[in-house]
């Protein structure tokens, strides 16, 4: 297994859209193993396949207070959402140590295949249902930052970049 590197906002790599997986093969299994390692080092609680320059849809998350349930969702679509909203503060291993509020449906329906192929569907609320929307968001090429004011994100990027500058 490997730590892989995290593409850090406003990478323009964060915004290609990922394509769908076709294969369930063990190139793909070690990915999800790569990335389930890079999530727990960071540490996170989600990691889409974007986020490490891996343009597919693949997502690992695991909300568990003792990270040992880790999920994986290959392919995944969100089928329903209800219609009650909630505002959660979020945060993202590709913008580090920016946190803001975000409005998201409280409740999501998905529909995804786990690393073997085999597909299941989720009912998900609370955490679980943000995280699996914040990263499904990574797979269509959008960051959270972009669901702020247009102040906000140029604040953020600012820092970030000036951040990334400093560490050079």
């Amino acid at each position: 297994m490997a730590v892989l590197n995290i593409l850090r906002y406003p990478d323009p790599r964060l915004h290609q859209v990922a394509r769908p997986v076709e294969f369930f093969d063990e190139r793909l299994r070690q990915l999800v193993r790569d990335m389930a390692e890079t999530m727990y080092a960071a540490p996170g609680v989600g990691l889409a396949a974007t986020q490490v320059d891996v343009h597919e849809r693949i997502v690992v998350i695991d909300v568990s207070d003792t990270k040992d349930q880790l999920q994986v969702f290959v392919n995944p679509k969100v089928v329903a959402a209800s219609d009650e909203r909630k505002v959660y503060e979020e945060g993202c291993l590709s913008v580090p140590g920016i946190y803001d509020e975000v409005e998201r449906p409280d409740r999501v329906r998905v529909e995804a295949f786990d690393e073997h192929g085999k597909p299941f569907a989720i009912d998900a609320d609370g955490l679980l249902a943000v995280c699996i929307q914040h990263e499904i968001d990574h797979l269509d090429g959008r960051v959270f930052v972009q669901y702020l004011s247009r102040l906000k994100q140029s604040r953020i990027r600012t820092r970030l970049l000036k951040g990334d500058r400093e560490a050079a």
